[in-house]
C-alpha cells in the first residue's frame, strides 16, 4: 500500500480530517483470522462496523447483496455477520444485504416480530422467548450460553428446563462469549468446559447439525489448533485494533488531518489551553484541522504522536475540540501537509492499540469514537471475488 500523504491526495483538497478505511486490509485480516481459525467466519459488524461503516465493511468481505454481480461462495467466505440490535441489521438489509445476520445481544419479546420480519437470527436463553420465536414460524436461532460472562445468556448449570422447548424448535447454533480469552488461558479452559458440560446436559436436544460457536478475537488469537466446533467471530481483531503484535493484521483504519496553521513558539511561551506545554528553546507548532470532536482524545493531550511525512511528531499542548497542534521543528512542514493521527504512513504506523494505550482507553473505545465527525472514505472496497486481495 502507498503511504498515507499520496493516498490523501485522492480526496479534495477542502477535506480538513477524514477517516480512510482500508478494505484491502480488512480482507487480508479476515484471511489471517480464517486460516488461524480454521472454520468461516461471523464478523462482527455492530457499532456500525467498530465506527468503520457495517455496510462498506460487509461488501469489502464480498458479502451478497442484491443486484450485485452473483459470486461463487469461496471456501473462507464469511458464514454470516454479527450485530447487536435490530437497528443495525435494518440498515444492512436497507442497502441490499442479504447475508445472514446473527443479532449476539438479547432481545426483548416486542421485538422478536420485527426480527422474523428482518429475517435475523436471535440470540435466546429464555424459555418464553424460545416459545414465542416458535409461534413466530421457529426461523432459524441461536441458543446463547452463559459460562462466565455474566452479561447474557443461560447459566452453564441451568440449561436443563430448556430441552423440552429446543426439541420443539430447535436451534441452528449454540454459542458462549469469552471474557479473557487472550490474557488468561484458565479463564478461557474453564469456559470451554462449562460449555461441554451445557452440551451434555442438553444432550439430544441439541441437534446434530448445530453450528458451536465461541471463538472472539481473543479466542481465536489464544489458539494454536484452530477454534472448536463450526464457527468463530472476530471483532476487533478484524479492524486491527488488536493482536497485531501477534498475527500479521494490517491497520484498517486511517485518520488523517492536515495542517492548517504553523507558528513559532518562543522558549518558555505556552501551547494551548491552560499551559501545560512550554517551549524548550524556539519550537515550530503545526495546527492540525482535529480534535476530540474528531474522535482523537483528549487525553493525548501532551502524549500522543502523530505521523506528518513518515516522521514521528508529538502532540503540544491540550488536544482541543476542533484542533490539536503538534511540534514539528525536526519535520519539513507546510500548511496543507497531511497529517496520520491513526494509522499508516509510509513505513511509520501508529495502530489503534498504541494510540489507545497514550490515550488510557481501549482500541474498542478508539475506534468506535472516530465516528463522531469526520467523513469516511472506503478504499479498495469491492473484492474481485470473495476475499481475493
Amino acid at each position: 500500500m502507498s503511504d498515507g500523504h499520496h493516498r490523501a491526495a485522492i480526496y479534495p483538497r477542502h477535506h480538513r480530517a477524514w477517516l480512510e478505511v482500508d478494505g484491502a486490509a480488512l480482507r487480508h485480516n479476515a484471511r489471517v483470522l480464517r486460516a488461524r481459525a480454521g472454520v468461516p467466519l461471523v464478523p462482527m459488524v455492530k457499532a456500525d462496523a467498530y465506527g468503520l461503516g457495517a455496510v462498506a465493511v460487509c461488501r469489502a468481505l464480498g458479502l451478497p447483496f442484491e443486484g450485485a454481480t452473483p459470486q461463487v461462495a469461496a471456501p473462507d467466505a464469511p458464514w454470516g455477520v454479527g450485530v447487536a440490535s435490530l437497528d443495525e441489521a435494518a440498515e444492512l438489509r436497507e442497502s441490499g444485504c442479504t447475508a445472514r445476520i446473527l443479532c449476539v445481544t438479547p432481545l426483548l419479546a416486542t421485538e422478536l416480530t420485527r426480527a422474523r420480519a428482518l429475517d435475523v437470527r436471535p440470540a435466546l436463553h429464555r424459555l418464553d422467548d424460545i416459545t414465542a420465536w416458535r409461534r413466530l414460524g421457529g426461523a432459524p436461532w441461536h441458543l446463547a450460553i452463559d459460562t462466565g460472562m455474566a452479561r447474557a445468556g443461560v447459566r452453564w448449570d441451568a440449561v436443563a428446563p430448556l430441552a423440552g422447548a429446543l426439541l420443539a424448535v430447535p436451534p441452528e447454533g449454540v454459542f458462549t462469549h469469552f471474557h479473557s480469552a487472550d490474557d488468561d488461558l484458565a479463564s478461557r479452559d474453564a469456559q470451554d468446559a462449562r460449555f461441554e458440560q451445557a452440551l451434555a446436559t442438553l444432550g439430544d436436544a441439541v441437534p446434530a447439525d448445530a453450528l458451536l460457536h465461541r471463538d472472539n478475537s481473543g479466542g481465536i488469537v489464544s489458539r494454536t489448533t484452530g477454534s472448536p466446533g463450526h464457527l468463530a467471530r472476530p471483532g476487533i481483531a478484524l479492524y486491527g485494533g488488536m493482536f497485531d503484535d501477534v498475527l500479521d493484521l494490517a491497520p484498517v483504519a486511517h485518520l488523517r488531518a492536515r495542517v492548517v496553521d504553523l507558528r513559532e513558539v518562543h522558549d518558555g511561551e505556552s501551547v494551548s489551553y491552560n499551559a501545560t506545554w512550554r517551549a524548550q528553546g524556539t519550537r515550530c507548532i503545526a495546527t492540525l484541522a482535529s480534535g476530540y470532536a474528531d474522535g482523537y482524545r483528549r487525553h493525548l493531550s501532551n502524549r500522543g504522536e502523530v505521523l506528518i511525512h513518515g516522521h514521528r511528531c508529538p502532540v503540544a499542548g491540550r488536544v482541543t475540540m476542533d484542533m490539536t497542534m503538534v511540534d514539528v521543528t525536526d519535520v519539513a512542514c507546510a500548511v496543507g501537509d497531511i497529517a496520520t493521527l491513526l494509522g499508516r504512513d509510509g513505513d511509520a504506523c501508529l495502530t489503534a492499540g498504541m494510540v489507545g494505550a497514550r490515550a488510557d482507553v481501549s482500541p474498542y473505545e478508539l475506534l468506535v469514537g472516530l465516528a463522531l465527525r469526520v467523513p469516511r472514505f472506503h478504499l479498495d472496497l469491492a473484492p474481485a471475488s470473495p476475499f481475493s486481495a
